[in-house]
């Protein structure tokens, strides 16, 4: 095992050992930052590609998935203060292309109580998958290059019936970030990595954040991930850091750092980012899921909140928390081999309760229970 310290120095054997047990689990690797009362701490555990010795990064590029979501809620609320974007405001009226029902408004949209279906696909009560767009097996693998445009996945969704009455219920779907980021652009009538650049980036000096589109490149340096399949009747596996994103879009085809992840989120929660106002509108949850507007609500117990959105998309997954007044974060990136079952996702899990539970709650025997 080979862990990267940052410069700092500071002795925290705890997040070593957080790590290595994290690489353990079944990760090729991982790059950790914890922003706290003792300073600054950067590491990274395992290797940087399947097979390989290089020591692993601790300033690399990763896809963040799903906090994008939280790129994106920052976006629109950020052109809500600009007067430009009304939050309660019918989303039809600014994409009437779509014939939207006239209910679903742009907080629905970022709070995922729009109904509208995933066009990732849905699992039903019944536990029965409704497929959406290809993303997994051969039929993803084949086509990982193509570009799917937005509207086509918002089409997709609507061709399906909605899950409920828009404001009725919850259920998280990418498809509310795809038109979340549309009607940014609509309402600016630029590309949304511009007026992303504009308001988030360029004001927090960000440099390794990128909104790729229908690039399937991921700059240096960066670890790489891995998709296993069957082709044939034989198992295969392959290097798919390289893909196209545009088929989850707005929904998590971002890429970052895990010293952007900290620059956003500390700003963002330290209210350096949003007017007060619109802060307290995005840390408001909704009653099910615990959901704001594009950030996740979570009770830690005492009386202690954490604000967090994470991520995981093919062979990559990122995590973001950070406590209410942005003093204390956690961000980090992995890579890993992924497959059709998502065969991961319960190392995934055990990997954010085993990192929260050190930085936030005092290490992992306090809530072994929990």
């Amino acid at each position: 095992m080979t862990v990267t310290l940052s410069v700092q120095g500071q002795h925290r054997p705890e997040l070593r050992q957080a790590m290595e047990e994290i690489v353990a689990s079944g990760f090729l690797g991982v790059q950790l930052r914890v922003n706290d009362e003792r300073g600054e701490w950067v590491g990274g555990a395992g290797v940087r590609e399947l097979g390989g010795t290089s020591a692993p990064l601790t300033e690399g590029h990763f896809r963040v998935g799903s906090i994008t979501k939280s790129f994106v809620a920052t976006t629109v609320l950020l052109l809500v203060a600009e007067g430009r974007i009304g939050l309660d405001a019918p989303v039809d009226g600014y994409l009437p292309g779509f014939g939207l029902d006239r209910r679903i408004t742009v907080r629905m949209l970022l709070q995922h109580t729009s109904g509208i279906f995933n066009h990732t696909g849905e699992l039903g009560a019944d536990g029965t998958f409704e497929p959406g767009v290809a993303w997994r097996g051969k039929e993803w693998v084949d086509g990982r290059f193509r570009s799917y445009p937005a509207e086509e996945l918002v089409r997709l969704s609507l061709s399906k019936p909605p899950r409920f009455a828009p404001g009725t219920d919850w259920s998280y779907a990418n498809t509310n970030y795809v038109l979340a980021r549309l009607v940014v652009e609509s309402v600016t009538g630029r590309p949304f990595a511009e007026e992303f650049r504009r308001l988030v980036l360029r004001p927090l000096g960000m440099t390794g954040t990128v909104a790729p589109g229908t690039s399937p490149e991921l700059p240096e340096p960066h670890h790489h991930g891995y998709y296993r399949y069957e082709d044939a009747g034989q198992q295969r596996t392959i290097d798919i850091t390289r893909h196209n994103p545009s088929w989850v879009s707005g929904g998590g085809d971002m890429i970052s750092t895990t010293r952007d992840l900290h620059t956003y989120f500390s700003a963002l929660m330290g209210g350096r980012l949003l007017p007060a106002g619109l802060l307290a509108e995005m840390r408001t949850p909704e009653a099910k899921a615990g959901y704001g507007l594009g950030v996740f609500v979570q009770d830690t117990g005492a009386g202690g909140t954490l604000f967090h959105h994470n991520g995981a998309t093919i062979g990559s997954a990122a995590l973001m928390y950070s406590t209410p007044d942005g003093r204390t974060t956690l961000t980090a990136g992995l890579n890993y081999v992924d497959d059709p079952d998502v065969s991961i996702a319960a190392a995934f899990q055990q990997a954010q309760q085993r990192l929260v539970n050190e930085v936030f709650r005092g290490g992992p025997a306090e809530h072994e229970a929990g």
